[in-house]
């Protein structure tokens, strides 16, 4: 019987987190470093400045450690993700499309296949 009641939960919790989504609405923290920050590390950090010098000076604006400085892992993380969408922005482009398709409810078609950049 708990077994049940457990299922019941779980499907619940599943069908408000879906109805969630389709409002646009998703759960979480908000990210530490905002758009601003990330063009602020990347124009520094061209200029020779190291994360570590960097992070003293950047403040989060929103969320559980508003007016705190961000970690330095939370910057690299930041960066890393830049590079990613940087890197393959025909990727990210991509899955933002079939997530569109899915809030409408329609199912995305197969992707053609992602050129091997290193082999160009």
């Amino acid at each position: 019987m708990a077994e049940t009641e457990r299922e019941n939960i779980r499907e619940s919790t599943l069908e408000g987190l879906d109805t969630a989504a389709r409002k646009g609405k998703h759960g979480g923290r908000p990210p530490a470093i905002t758009d601003d920050m990330l063009h602020t590390v990347l124009r520094r950090g061209a200029g020779g400045e190291s994360v570590e010098q960097i992070q003293p000076d950047l403040i989060i604006p929103t969320g559980k450690r508003k007016g705190q400085n961000p970690s330095v892992a939370s910057i690299y993380r930041a960066l890393a993700e830049h590079a990613k969408r940087e890197t393959y922005p025909e990727v990210v482009e991509q899955a933002h499309a079939d997530f569109a398709a899915l809030q409408v409810g329609e199912v995305p078609g197969p992707r053609p296949a992602i050129p091997d950049r290193l082999s160009c």
